[in-house]
């Protein structure tokens, strides 16, 4: 069937909507284990660039997983699956003109190299929350480590599961030494050459 299938070029590219935003698009993936703040620092960097006239959308995994991926369970086989998917969903939101921002714990090396594939290295920046496992425990946020420890919870990243922390990302954000204000204010910094606003 896939042979039947011709990509359908249209008039209006990425360029165009670029230049109609006045920035660049790409994608800033936040990765690290559940709890060690992703979407805490990924909601304030979206309100920074928000502010900047930037336009945002954000993806997050409990919203992601309730909509496209609902049907998917915690599975290494069905995570893949789960990362692919957002990654191709990204993709699209990039060629659409936007900053994604996505907040995955995304445990997997291979996985995370796989959406640089689909978006393209230029389009990526990859931030590590590195949180240790015991401070993600002491916050247990949501309860998933108290759940996981009691075996209420199968395949939990950190616990039942491996995380496998990333060994070059473009930045790495210590948040039991750095506040969010303070990594935000780094992010921002990092980024601003990639944003290419096309009125400064």
């Amino acid at each position: 069937m896939s042979k039947h299938i011709i990509t359908q070029d249209y008039q209006v590219n990425k360029e165009d909507r670029r230049a109609l935003n006045k920035h660049n698009s790409f994608l800033i993936w936040f990765t690290g284990l559940s709890g060690s703040g992703k979407s805490t620092i990924a909601n304030v960097v979206e309100q920074a660039l928000h502010k900047k006239g930037v336009k945002t959308y954000t993806l997050d995994g409990d919203n992601i997983r309730k909509g496209i991926n609902q049907d998917l369970t915690f599975t290494p086989e069905d995570r893949t699956e789960n990362i692919r998917r957002i990654a191709e969903t990204a993709n699209l939101m990039v060629d659409a003109g936007l900053v994604v921002l996505a907040a995955f714990v995304s445990p997997y090396k291979k996985d995370r190299e796989n959406i640089r594939n689909i978006v393209k290295d230029v389009n990526f920046v990859e931030i590590y929350i590195n949180t240790s496992l015991e401070e993600c425990e002491r916050r247990d946020v949501k309860g998933l480590y108290k759940k996981a420890r009691a075996g209420e919870i199968k395949n939990m990243t950190g616990i039942s599961a491996p995380y496998e922390a990333p060994e070059n990302p473009e930045i790495e954000i210590r948040t039991e030494e750095q506040t969010v204000e303070d990594a935000v204010q780094f992010i921002m910094n990092h980024i601003k050459s990639k944003l290419k606003f096309s009125d400064e």
